[in-house]
């Protein structure tokens, strides 16, 4: 094997031109992270009765409850229903974020948060 010739990287690719694509993803995922964190998910529950705003980073932003849902009587339904509309929001706040992440990692997986978490 000629020296030089794979320089030690496989088919000759250069550590430069490596470490330039990877400054470049993590630029990427930093930006996407920073879209994820200004993101918001709304879900409801009971035909809208409750409906739950969270943010891409899984946080409760607002609550909204309409006033004929409440009957002192049956506190339990309306928790059950604030409950249901609070998970299905965060449920669909990480979906978007995972999207919005693969679309920058290209579906590395785990390799993502690696990246992000400055490995670079």
């Amino acid at each position: 094997m000629a020296k030089g010739k794979f320089n030690g990287f496989g088919g000759g690719m250069n550590m430069q031109a490596m470490m330039k694509q990877a400054q470049k993803m993590q630029e990427n995922m930093l930006k996407a992270q920073e879209e994820i964190a200004q993101m918001e998910t709304e879900a409801s529950a009971g035909g809208g009765a409750v409906t739950v705003t969270v943010t891409g980073t899984s946080t409760v932003k607002s609550v909204a409850i309409k006033p004929e849902v409440v009957d002192p009587d049956d506190v339990e339904m309306l928790q059950d229903l604030v409950l249901a509309a609070v998970n299905e929001a965060l449920k669909a706040a990480q979906e978007k974020s995972q999207s919005q992440m693969t679309s920058v990692t290209g579906g590395m997986g785990g390799l993502g948060g690696g990246l992000g978490g400055g490995l670079f």
